[in-house]
This record gives C-alpha cells, structure tokens and sequence, in this order.
C-alpha cells in the first residue's frame, strides 16, 4: 500500500529521513524528465532537480500537496530553477563575450609541460622536497619540520632528486627501478 506524499511529508518533518527518501524515489524520474525538456542538457537537468528538492525541504512548512501529491508543487518549483539556471547561464556567456580576448594562450591547459611530467616521475618523498624547497623556497630546516623528517633526511631527498630531474633533461627519463626511492 502506497501512501500520499503529505503522510509521507508529515513523517518527514517528524524526523523520519526515509520518509522524505521514498518521496523523493516516488517523483525524481517524473521532475528529471520535466527538467530535460526545459533544459536540453542532462548535467543541468539533474541540476535542476537537486535544486527543486533542495527547495521544496527548505520551503518545508509551506509546500503546497494537490490530492495528497507533491508532484506539481516539485514540477513548478523545477520551472522557476531551470529558468534561473538560463539566465545565470545567459549571464556568464554575455560576461564572457565582454572580456578582451586572451593573447597567446597556451595549446591545452590538461597538457603537462616537460618539468610536471618529470616531477610526476620522481617517487613521492622527492617531489616533497622538490616542492617545498626548490619551488616553495622553503629552507631545509623549514621542510624538514613540514615533513617530519631529520634535516639530513631533506638534504639527501634533495639532492637525488635535482640530480634525477638533470640527468632526466640531459639524458631522457630515467626508469624508476633505477635509483632508491626515498
């Protein structure tokens, strides 16, 4: 036996989460449908229904129930988001089509540039101590307190891994089996 969305809401406002799941189960293919038609893209739909859902809980104790149903309260409160959402979208591309166009803009952000993909290739304690003294500038005495580690611990750490990231640009990248990671 199914009950109505106001027992179930009653429940909810009680303190009985589930209540509020199985209100929530019962309508979200209905309003994510609804939501695609208004919004033409699935990322924004699913947008749109977290918000009519975040909404109808903040607005808890003035929900409206048709026939014992909140579904058109949801579907109306799912309008007015995926409007907001197209005019915040609006907003963003007309604030964008005023911005001066950027000179000289590297290829491909997700590229890493020759120097990240050696740092990524140094074992993790290497790349501390590359991080913090070489590019952080951070003192050895400094990183060694970051790292919880004896000052000489940093020094050796920093010294084989400049001596790698040299030897990787002279020569190519060097195999990871072929110094002792630290």
């Amino acid at each position: 036996m199914s009950t109505s969305d106001s027992v179930e809401w009653d429940l909810a406002l009680a303190g009985r989460g589930e209540a509020f799941g199985r209100v929530y189960d019962r309508h979200h293919d209905r309003v994510l449908r609804h939501s695609r038609r208004l919004v033409m893209n699935f990322v924004d739909a699913e947008d749109v229904v977290s918000l009519a859902f975040l909404e109808v809980w903040r607005k808890r104790d003035s929900v409206r129930f048709v026939n014992g149903s909140l579904l058109p309260w949801l579907l109306v409160v799912a309008n007015y988001s995926a409007k907001n959402l197209s005019r915040s979208a609006r907003r963003h591309e007309a604030l964008l089509r005023r911005l001066p166009p950027i000179q000289d803009a590297p290829a491909a952000v997700d590229e890493l540039s020759d120097i990240e993909l050696a740092l990524s290739r140094l074992p993790v304690a290497a790349r501390q101590v590359i991080t913090l003294c070489v590019l952080e500038g951070f003192k050895v005495s400094e990183a060694a307190i970051v790292l919880n580690v004896p000052d000489g611990t940093v020094k050796s750490r920093l010294s084989r891994a400049k001596r790698r990231l040299a030897q990787e640009f002279l020569t190519g990248p060097v195999p990871a089996t072929a110094e002792r990671t630290s």
